[in-house]
């Protein structure tokens, strides 16, 4: 069953948890993990696995602004608050068991809505019910869904290992990028229910992670970029000094793709490192001391910032001082994923212990000079940059040269302390 928790009194940017209720004898032991979250392409539903094989899709009365999302939700749990019992027991169960614990999951493109689509679920047309979401298995298999029907549509058969993440270009095609644990990458036509696939093979450590530019030209894995339009290896992420990175968790492209995130674990310490995905160039990089990390860019019509989860989510803009956002230090929860509301101000994120939470974060209003690059990075490469006759300072602000090297931003010195008392 899934209780709906309000938040606590102590932190008022926590909209509302999930928890999810199971027998004493399951609680904190292997497989109750919720190691992925998402939300639909159009903010209208979201989902996460709840841990040993169970995955709850829910739909969201979303507008046109993430408002009502946080209004909606607010509701929720003060509904929850006073009777918690009937908040239960008065839900449909619509959760999807896929027999095996559930690694990476990703909700497909949405058809376009349309006048009729609009209405109320029950006078909706039959025949324009199509959201997909892929389900990746510890067991190697892709189960795809359908989320407005419950039903499972096909598998996804061929990884021998462990699907650790899967991902949609933006295109709005019927295309899945799936990587696992059995250290290859394959491309599936979903439009041919899986037929056609190709695979990406190279990596030497298992791929934990994989993540596609907004001009679907690009696919990065772990420290590795190939060409989604040819289905070839582009070239390797290894600047700095540090040769080496053992473990890689996350990886996401900003909202014009002229950035690439990273967290990777390396000698004994977590990093987060950005990079420029045209020329493997290492723009910024900062320790972080935590167990474990993974970020995400928001997209939305506000200025780009980078999340990084670990024991706190903390938020900045890359290129500013200080952070936009840092919830408090929990060390009784250990964060394992998020991601951002399409149109932005709340986060969801998904914990060791296989719950939920969704934060109210900042929404800024962009600068002009912001849309301008971004319009214009979306479009043009670094190497298409670099030779134009531009002032110095404008060149290295579109590049994004302006980032200094280390970012102030994560793990302060008081922090440092508060982590290892």
């Amino acid at each position: 069953m899934l209780p709906f928790r309000p938040p606590p009194v102590s932190d008022p940017t926590l909209i509302l948890e999930l928890k999810t209720r199971r027998p004493p004898s399951l609680e904190g032991r292997a497989g109750c993990e919720s190691w992925s979250v998402d939300f639909s392409p159009d903010g209208d539903w979201f989902a996460w696995s709840m841990g040993h094989g169970i995955v709850w899709p829910l739909e969201l009365q979303t507008t046109h602004t993430c408002v009502f999302l946080i209004l909606f939700l607010n509701v929720i749990s003060t509904f929850a608050g006073r009777d918690s019992q009937n908040a239960e027991t008065d839900r449909e169960d619509k959760s999807f068991s896929c027999g095996h614990p559930v690694w990476g999951l990703a909700f497909g493109p949405r058809p376009p809505k349309s006048a009729a689509w609009a209405r109320p679920a029950k006078t909706r047309p039959q025949g324009n019910n199509s959201l997909l979401l892929a389900t990746g298995l510890e067991n190697g298999v892709i189960k795809i869904w359908n989320v407005l029907t419950g039903n499972a549509v096909f598998d996804l058969r061929g990884h021998e290992g462990v699907v650790r993440d899967l991902v949609f270009p933006q295109n709005g095609t019927l295309t899945l990028i799936s990587s696992s644990r059995d250290k290859t990458l394959r491309i599936w036509d979903l439009a041919q229910k899986g037929k056609k696939v190709q695979v990406l093979s190279g990596h030497k450590d298992w791929i934990s992670c994989c993540s596609v530019s907004s001009d679907c030209s690009m696919i990065a894995s772990m420290a590795c970029l190939w060409s989604l339009r040819s289905y070839t290896f582009m070239r390797n992420l290894t600047g700095g000094t540090r040769k080496t990175l053992y473990l890689q968790s996350s990886c996401d492209f900003s909202p014009d793709g002229a950035l690439l995130a990273t967290t990777a674990f390396s000698g004994s310490s977590w990093w987060i490192d950005l990079w420029d995905p045209y020329t493997a160039e290492k723009l910024c990089t900062e320790h972080l001391v935590l167990r474990s990390s993974c970020t995400c860019f928001w997209k939305g019509l506000i200025a780009d910032g980078c999340v990084c989860l670990c024991r706190a989510l903390r938020i900045w803009e890359p290129g500013k001082k200080g952070m936009a956002m840092q919830t408090k230090v929990d060390r009784e929860t250990n964060g394992l994923c998020c991601k951002y509301h399409p149109r932005g101000g709340v986060v969801a994120t998904g914990t060791r212990d296989g719950h939920v939470q969704f934060w109210r974060v900042p929404t800024t209003v962009p600068s002009l000079r912001h849309l301008c690059r971004s319009v214009l990075r979306h479009a043009v490469s670094t190497h298409q940059m670099e030779p134009l006759p531009l002032p110095k300072r404008i060149l290295e602000y579109l590049t994004y040269r302006n980032i200094p090297d280390r970012l102030k931003t994560c793990c302060s010195s008081s922090d440092d302390d508060e982590w290892e008392g």
